[in-house]
């Protein structure tokens, strides 16, 4: 299966670099959560977005769906495939957890057991494919 990609590497590269820069180091007085959560909307929009479609790369398939509200998702992993109503494996997220896993500033385990990741479902785990960054 072959995804689709609508942001390009360069763009999408782009604002993952600003993003992981703003995150490590902080700015204006702002510890580096506060300046990342600061950078443009589209900014932030294109990293969830760029990183969305690699998982979705990297790990082909159905059957579980990651969702990172309001910027994006995707449905990733082989598996038995869903067709009608909520997936039985989702995950949920906001973005800052999600560009931290996909960067490797946190761990699955981690962003879980903190509950800052919502997961349900058998194949609802994403440990194997993170840290993303391409």
């Amino acid at each position: 299966m072959t995804v689709k990609r609508r942001i390009s590497d360069d763009d999408g590269r782009t604002a993952l670099e600003s993003w992981s820069r703003a995150r490590s180091a902080g700015a204006d007085g702002k510890d580096g959560a506060e300046a990342a959560a600061a950078l443009p909307r589209s900014t932030r929009a294109t990293a969830v977005r760029y990183t969305l479609e690699e998982l979705a790369t990297r790990a082909p398939g159905n059957s579980v769906e990651v969702r990172v509200p309001p910027f994006g998702v995707c449905q990733c992993v082989e598996g038995p495939r869903h067709t009608r109503g909520t997936p039985p494996n989702v995950i949920e997220m906001d973005p800052a957890t999600w560009l931290e896993l996909a960067t490797g500033l946190t761990d699955w385990d981690t962003a879980v057991g903190s509950g800052s990741v919502i997961a349900s479902g058998s194949r609802a785990n994403l440990s194997d494919w993170m840290p993303l960054r391409p």
